[in-house]
């Protein structure tokens, strides 16, 4: 067997778990594969049954993931369409994609070695124009441009425009992504296994703009609708493209998907009350 590691940046939060992570693995003789990057952190050199790679590449078994949501975001999106499952452990401040939080680490360890678990299907969103193709997990959002103007953004739908808002932008999200930036506008939350997304919309310059949930198969067109102000997208929570007065990009949902695991017997309202519900106390 072979797994990959990832773990977030803060190197102290993550660095015994590490320790009792590749100690279990060496025992279980599984191969661990760290990055360049993963093994400075953590003070790791090769050594049997641990080696270190520019890329742990398509051929493993499984990753583990020691981080918050973005870490458990990077691990999802470089393996999405593998079918390598992401099981991750919570180090970060909501975990709302976490498998575990970190309470029993030997025993959670052994089961993910084992595969007792199960796995989900999570959806991505794609942007695309003619240079090419960005996806994210949980969210796209178009943004105006710090010290600019509103922004002004016309939507359509499979061909069909639904309307013009001035707004500070919008949001784009998967099911999973609709506990995210989409629930601090006010959007709906989706259930995991909703086939579709949503659109909602960053303090809107209206009264009548309203989050939508968006069937499947059906293309979003983004249009900045500004004769003068550029705005910016952000995949992921990352600032990835910019979007020019007149310019069109494409949202197109469930082209890849990641594979997440979870706890058998896991339910998506468990997860909800779970990690929204402790904040809320």
């Amino acid at each position: 067997m072979i797994a990959a590691l990832f773990t977030h940046r803060r190197q102290s939060d993550t660095h015994a778990a590490v320790g009792l992570l590749l100690e279990i693995a060496r025992r279980r003789r599984i191969t661990m594969r760290l990055t360049p990057d993963e093994a400075r952190k953590h003070q790791i050199e090769t050594a049997p049954f641990i080696e270190i790679t520019d890329d742990p590449g398509d051929a493993i078994d499984l990753v583990i993931v020691l981080g918050g949501d973005g870490t458990i975001l990077t691990a999802l999106r470089r393996y999405a369409d593998t079918g390598v499952p992401v099981f991750a452990v919570n180090y970060g401040e909501v975990g709302f994609l976490a498998t575990i939080d970190p309470d029993t680490l030997a025993d959670d360890f052994e089961r993910a070695f084992s595969g007792e678990f199960d796995t989900i299907q999570l959806p991505t969103i794609s942007v695309g124009r003619p240079e090419g193709t960005w996806s994210a997990l949980n969210d796209i959002s178009v943004h105006r441009k710090a010290g600019l103007r509103v922004a002004d953004l016309a939507y359509a739908l499979a061909g069909e425009e639904i309307g013009r808002v001035r707004c500070d932008g919008l949001v784009v999200a998967t099911p999973q992504g609709s506990t995210g930036y989409n629930l601090a506008n006010g959007g709906p939350v989706l259930a995991w296994g909703v086939e579709g997304y949503v659109v909602s919309f960053i303090a809107p310059h209206s009264l009548t703009a309203r989050a939508l949930v968006v069937a499947p198969g059906d293309e979003l067109t983004i249009n900045n609708a500004s004769r003068e102000e550029p705005v910016e997208v952000h995949v992921d929570g990352r600032p990835t493209l910019e979007l020019s007065p007149g310019e069109d990009i494409h949202v197109a949902f469930g082209l890849t998907h990641g594979t997440l695991a979870q706890l058998p017997g896991a339910s998506f309202y468990h997860r909800l009350r779970e990690r929204f519900g402790r904040l809320a106390r």
